[in-house]
């Protein structure tokens, strides 16, 4: 099992309403490092394949009709029966591409009494008799979604990533403790790790050392603008503050945690796969917004990150979201023997240090497997045979990753593993008692150098989390 260095902590309540995830780790008796953080996933008696898999639905965009999709056809008994979203239109067309799907014809039976609205409907879903639940939403809510589930004793698909903050990075390891022991299933949305063509590379270099020892990671995530922000003009009157951020969840760091937390951190998560899993010693990272877009928001749209491991061994991360610029998505291993290269092309390949390709990954005839479905027929394939997979500590060791790199960008700190989980980094407290008509406004756009974290670059804990535009530019004031 590969070690990951989390953190132990005393024995506690572990419900939903007792849970204090600012505190939690904090206070935790020593609050040291410790290795091999849960425990393998449990074995369950399976299910017969003549009994019928009944799935919930929670968050019903585009990437969850997509995984909807593709967990309907994993199976061959099974039927999406309850679904939840705060707005009906989007459950109306998820159900509309679904029900146009071929595919799935006599696996889609959700009526109008098991569509559930609202900022709780999740939980009606999770009382709707559900065996699996696809989790789907914006991952601002991924935290409080989990807990619900694991509680409710369901298999759960969840998006990347777990968190936006450390604070949500804590609430989810006390959930994946919570599960340690249960026969239950969690798969999480990062699909690389269920590609064939990677895990084949990857293996290569891990398992074969065609490569020699790693010495450095370059990977790229460069790209257009994935969702921009709404003109302001389309906010309707009575559209409230939690409503329209939501509308625009993409552009809000505490619904989605930016574009490094929410998309980029797939290129985090093979980090820190060809690294074993292990945490970095420390990262730096510079980043800000360079292309703002119509409308408000608070994310950066371009990152640098470099993380640190043992060896003088540096990992680097390039991402952008703008338009006009040079796109490329690919990764470069680079070892003492030659260097991996994925995405320059079709298909990964390995080159020595005189450039002679040592290998490259060969598709099969009927092409490569999707790797979106793969993780659900592996997902199902678990349920059905009890042998039950746990994502847990890869899923949030890489959302941790991401999150780090994301706070050093925004406030120009180099920061450590240990600052980074200990960090009182928490975007929206309380989301369990978020309510529609509430009013929010979110912190501004962060200046590196000004902008503090409390727990980072010597900030104290309990310190004011971050200035105000007034604080940060008083020549506003004339």
């Amino acid at each position: 099992m590969n070690q990951l260095n989390f953190y132990t902590m005393a024995e506690k309540s572990t419900s939903q309403q007792d849970f204090d995830r600012r505190n939690f780790i904090r206070t935790a008796a020593g609050a040291t490092a410790a290795a091999g953080a849960f425990a393998g996933a449990a074995r369950g008696a399976g299910v017969d394949p003549d009994t019928k898999l009944k799935v919930g639905f929670i968050g019903t965009g585009g990437r969850g009709t997509g995984a909807a999709s593709q967990a309907l056809q994993a199976d061959d008994n099974i039927e999406l029966v309850a679904m939840a979203d705060v707005f009906q239109e989007r459950i109306d067309k998820s159900l509309e591409s679904l029900g146009k799907d071929k595919k799935l014809e006599g696996k889609v039976s959700v009526p109008s009494e098991r569509q559930f609205v609202g900022l709780d409907a999740y939980k009606r879903v999770l009382d709707s008799d559900v065996d699996v639940v696809l989790l789907t939403t914006s991952p601002g809510f991924r935290p409080l979604h989990l807990r619900a589930a694991i509680e409710a004793e369901k298999h759960v698909f969840a998006e990347k990533p777990m968190a936006v903050d450390a604070a949500g990075v804590r609430h989810v390891y006390e959930t994946l403790k919570m599960a340690e022991g249960k026969p239950l299933s969690i798969v999480a949305g990062f699909c690389w790790r269920y590609s064939p063509s990677r895990r084949e590379a990857y293996k290569k270099v891990m398992e074969e050392g065609l490569i020699g020892d790693v010495t450095s990671v370059y990977a790229t995530y460069y790209s257009g603008h994935s969702k921009p922000h709404l003109d302001p003009s389309l906010r309707t009157d009575g559209m409230t503050d939690i409503e329209w951020q939501i509308r625009n969840w993409y552009n809000y760091t505490w619904l989605g945690g930016g574009g490094l937390v929410e998309q980029a951190v797939h290129s985090v998560d093979k980090i820190g796969w060809i690294m074993g899993d292990e945490s970095p010693i420390q990262c730096r990272a510079t980043g800000g917004l360079a292309a703002p877009q119509t409308g408000t928001g608070n994310i950066f749209d371009h990152y640098h990150i470099a993380y640190e491991y043992p060896n003088n061994v540096w990992c680097h991360l390039g991402s952008r979201k703008a338009p006009g610029c040079f796109n490329e998505n690919a990764d470069y291993v680079r070892g003492t023997k030659g260097t991996l290269v994925i995405g320059r092309g079709s298909d990964p390949y390995i080159e020595d240090n005189d450039g002679n390709q040592l290998w490259r990954f060969r598709k099969p005839r009927t092409g490569e497997d999707n790797m979106y479905q793969v993780e659900h027929d592996e997902l199902f394939d678990s349920i059905r045979t009890g042998n039950h997979i746990n994502d847990g500590s890869r899923m949030i060791h890489s959302s941790m990753m991401a999150i780090m790199g994301r706070m050093s960008a925004q406030t120009g700190k180099q920061i450590t593993w240990e600052e980074a989980m200990a960090a009182e980094d928490d975007l929206f407290e309380n989301e369990g008692g978020m309510t529609w008509d509430q009013s929010y406004e979110p912190h501004d756009v962060p200046v590196p150098g000004v902008t503090t974290i409390p727990g980072i670059g010597g900030v104290e804990k309990g310190a004011k989390a971050a200035m105000s535009e007034l604080e940060r530019r008083p020549w506003l004031k004339a």
